[in-house]
């Protein structure tokens, strides 16, 4: 789905902000302890860069059903009696979470603009782009929540859970183990 691969290009682009703050923290850290020459604002930009990376990694994160679950009873279940109690939850929490998160984000937002808002620091920075940044993150996770729900839909109709887009794989120790058993194995079948 469309919204499946924006949500995943987002995740993906925005996880770039990790290797930002890496450098920027590495860099304040030398300028710091080496050059004597701390920045005021080096907090803030860390700040904002990180809470901007977590904000916009959700939808990403549910498009690949990556959120913690309770899953003690949860994965006994057969994949439709799974896909009502979804359904269920994203009907009473998930959506209206979402629908004030993303509301109540916009009216942040357009109150920091209109005052242009700033950091405290000695050096002020502009804090409402950061802002900016709720509503956006809110509506990708809205969107994303909608196909969770179709997916739901039509995991009850099919009684199997539809498939989701391929993107990273977690190391699994035993998918290791598994390949370095197959790689151990001659083509001819006997052992090297």
């Amino acid at each position: 789905m469309a919204v499946d691969r924006a949500s995943t290009r987002l995740g993906q682009t925005s996880a770039w902000l990790i290797v930002a703050l890496t450098c920027l923290i590495a860099w304040e850290v030398f300028s710091r302890y080496v050059l004597n020459t701390p920045h005021d604002w080096a907090l803030d930009v860390q700040i904002q860069m990180y809470g901007t990376l977590f904000m916009l990694a959700g939808a990403y994160t549910l498009a690949k059903n990556g959120h913690v679950r309770g899953d003690v009873l949860y994965g006994f279940f057969e994949p439709r009696t799974q896909a009502w109690i979804d359904l269920i939850l994203y009907g009473l929490f998930f959506m209206p979470g979402i629908v004030a998160l993303t509301w109540a984000g916009w009216t942040f937002a357009q109150e920091s603009i209109a005052i242009r808002e700033s950091t405290f620091s000695a050096t002020p920075l502009p804090l409402y782009p950061f802002k900016f940044m709720v509503p956006v993150a809110g509506f990708m996770l809205l969107l994303q929540g909608i196909v969770e729900i179709v997916r739901c839909v039509q995991c009850i109709r099919d009684g199997q859970w539809p498939s989701r887009e391929e993107d990273v794989e977690e190391v699994d120790v035993e998918k290791l183990r598994e390949m370095v058993k197959a790689d151990d194995v001659t083509p001819t079948g006997g052992a090297r």
